[in-house]
């Protein structure tokens, strides 16, 4: 159990840590093992912890309070992390990279996309498209589970935001995105000014995924304003807003940065949450029976979900809730501190890294009993506990929380409704999954498993 440090102090004090270490041995280990490290200093430290990376004071951040603190209360003294301030090479001033009154123009402009009335209409696409993936497979096969989920997430985003169908490039696009992340590799991260001119391979590939992202969204600029505005989407907005302050159309670069950023960020972390359901799912057969029979009593004839099912899939939520907990899409979170401040107490200085971790915070067995172990019941309105808002946080928190954090929620419920109506996965081996943190977590070298019809339980079951 991670143990509590108090909240109240009479002064400002020094933060527990483990001290100095050698110039870049930090970071190795970082890099070596994230997530190890990081739950590693919160077992030994507590709910705080102070350290240096690069010759840069650090703090971990354990305790739902101060992620709060961090996220909501004080969020004006934290900006964003140095890994996101480098995508901006990828990004430029999307949601995801930019601050203060650019991201609040930003999210002011793109927020309409996300309105309840108009996520609500995206369902039926969703579980058609899932149904059409569903179509393919074939029993017996064997193939990378979470490639898979991001084919279809990316397949969903592309039509639900942007109208286009991108069944064509996903592989591609797919690829491009491994070649741009790495820039949020600890090493690189250093280098990432400089991959716009390094001769070294891993730069060129970067070089040349980011020319192909671009001239993807410039196409899709193009078209549109071509063929004139088309559902009322995503593409339609950017194209027709309107700063407030000046008056006038926002330029095609600001419209080619956001629709980027959510073009890559609006399906990985779907699919990633995903492809950890099936991995636990078929290493828990109780939990996935259960999900199976609330799915089969909903679909009794084998229709689709809707947006109106989603209040009646209660275990199939709280299934994609529990995967969120213990394998969090979006593992950490980075800050860095404007101003001197004080967090639990302790002294925190201008210019320090804040690390608030999901992964360490949501398997804390002060809020999770059996913090290790998939439980997804814990999730059940009737068996959950008075648990701090911010022991939770898979989408982060306060002004800068997802802006597609719905959308996400309705897609994961009624993909995994649709998909396990009519298909199980068991592994392909008994080798161990392994994990990738990477800017999001994924598994390691992908996830193979073997696709299985399956039989519907009788609809008039009682589901448990």
């Amino acid at each position: 159990m991670i143990h509590t440090l108090s909240h109240k102090s009479l002064a400002p004090k020094r933060a527990p840590g483990p001290g100095f270490t050698f110039p870049g041995q930090r970071i190795l280990a970082f890099r070596r093992d994230p997530t190890g490290m990081l739950a590693g200093l919160a077992r030994t430290y507590g709910d705080i912890v102070e350290f240096s990376i690069a010759g840069r004071p650090a703090f971990l951040l354990n305790h739902p309070d101060f992620v709060q603190q961090v996220l909501v209360t004080d969020h004006a003294n934290f900006s964003k992390g140095r890994g996101l301030q480098q995508m901006r090479v990828v990004l430029g001033q999307g949601l995801l990279t930019s601050e203060g009154e650019e991201h609040q123009k930003a999210r002011r402009l793109v927020q309409p996309a996300f309105h309840h009335e108009r996520i609500a209409g995206y369902a039926d696409l969703m579980a058609q498209e899932a149904s059409r993936v569903a179509d393919e497979w074939q029993g017996g096969a064997l193939f990378d589970v979470a490639q898979a989920m991001n084919h279809l997430t990316l397949r969903i985003v592309g039509q639900t935001l942007f109208g286009t169908d991108l069944s064509g490039q996903v592989e591609r696009i797919a690829t491009a995105l491994d070649d741009l992340m790495v820039v949020t590799d600890p090493v690189h991260l250093m280098l990432a000014p400089l991959m716009a001119w390094l001769p070294t391979p891993t730069a060129r590939r970067f070089r040349d995924s980011r020319d192909f992202f671009n001239r993807l969204i410039d196409g899709l600029i193009d078209r549109r304003r071509k063929s004139g505005p088309g559902q009322g989407d995503l593409l339609d907005m950017l194209l027709a807003a309107v700063d407030e302050e000046s008056g006038i159309s926002v330029d095609d670069q600001f419209v080619r940065d956001q629709a980027l950023t959510l073009l890559l960020a609006g399906h990985e972390t779907t699919a990633n949450a995903l492809a950890w359901v099936w991995h636990l799912l078929a290493a828990h057969p109780e939990a996935e029976a259960r999900l199976h029979a609330e799915v089969d009593q909903l679909l009794p004839s084998g229709g689709l979900p809707g947006m109106a099912d989603l209040g009646r899939l209660p275990f199939t939520r709280a299934v994609l809730s529990e995967s969120l907990r213990l394998y969090p899409p979006a593992w950490v979170i980075g800050r860095s501190a404007i101003a001197d401040c004080v967090i639990g107490g302790y002294a925190v200085p201008a210019g320090s890294m804040i690390l608030l971790s999901q992964w360490v915070t949501h398997r804390d067995s002060r809020y999770f009993a059996w913090a290790d172990e998939f439980r997804p019941e814990r999730w059940l309105a009737e068996k959950r506990n008075d648990r701090p808002k911010f022991a939770f946080f898979p989408f982060g928190g306060g002004p800068r929380v997802c802006i597609g954090a719905q959308f996400a929620w309705m897609e994961g419920i009624l993909l995994l409704a649709t998909l396990a109506r009519r298909w199980q996965f068991r592994p392909a081996d008994n080798r161990a999954v392994l994990m990738d943190p990477r800017i999001t977590l994924r598994p390691k070298d992908g996830l193979w498993m073997k696709a299985h019809p399956r039989e519907r339980s009788d609809a008039a079951s009682t589901v448990w």
